[in-house]
């Protein structure tokens, strides 16, 4: 009953906010320049509303891209991928929203392509505040893809409409095994 109750919440913090538009467009603040997403709160209306509120009360501020894989940093896993992802400022864990509900692809459409932004997770039902950004066509992180062994894929919600120059900059950075030895911190989020 909670995780309805949540849900219909989300719904009802899109409805509210989306000018009777199905996408919001996102400015991302970092360090390195600006990426701009658009979010897809039909399609994804869960997913897109979790952003949105993280976006909205501000906790992405003081957060950074933390995580990058590219073809070489991932020797133990059989299916490579190619993302950056990034999260919310830890200061704020004691306020971070529930985890929410999984939207697969297969119920929205939206694949995991060059730019798609996408909410991280590990179980099902476990999306909260982190997310990434795909280098390429990535089909494995897509439902029925074996990237995550549960076959479930990940909650594709949008796409990057401007700032990939800024993704694969922020993708070609030092590392150790996956994690950036320099974070690229996020300034802020906000709505444009």
């Amino acid at each position: 009953m909670n995780k309805i109750l949540v849900l219909l919440a989300l719904v009802w913090v899109v409805g509210c906010s989306s000018s009777n538009s199905s996408v919001v467009e996102v400015v991302i603040e970092t360090s390195q320049g600006d990426i701009v997403v658009e979010v897809d709160t039909v399609a994804a209306p869960i997913t897109g509303a979790n952003f949105l509120r993280y976006v909205d009360s501000g906790m992405y501020a003081g957060g950074s891209f933390f995580r990058v894989v590219t073809p070489d940093n991932q020797p133990q896993d059989s299916i490579h991928i190619e993302v950056i992802q990034g999260g919310a400022n830890p200061d704020f864990r004691t306020s971070f929203f529930d985890d929410i509900l999984l939207e697969r692809t297969s119920e929205t459409g939206l694949n995991h392509l060059d730019g798609t932004i996408s909410m991280a997770r590990g179980l099902p039902n476990s999306g909260n505040h982190s997310f990434f950004i795909c280098i390429g066509p990535q089909p494995s992180l897509d439902f029925g893809g074996m990237r995550n062994p549960d076959g479930q894929g990940f909650a594709a919600f949008g796409k990057v409409t401007s700032g990939m120059d800024i993704v694969k900059m922020i993708q070609a950075g030092a590392v150790d095994y996956q994690t950036l030895i320099e974070p690229v911190s996020i300034l802020g989020a906000h709505r444009n």
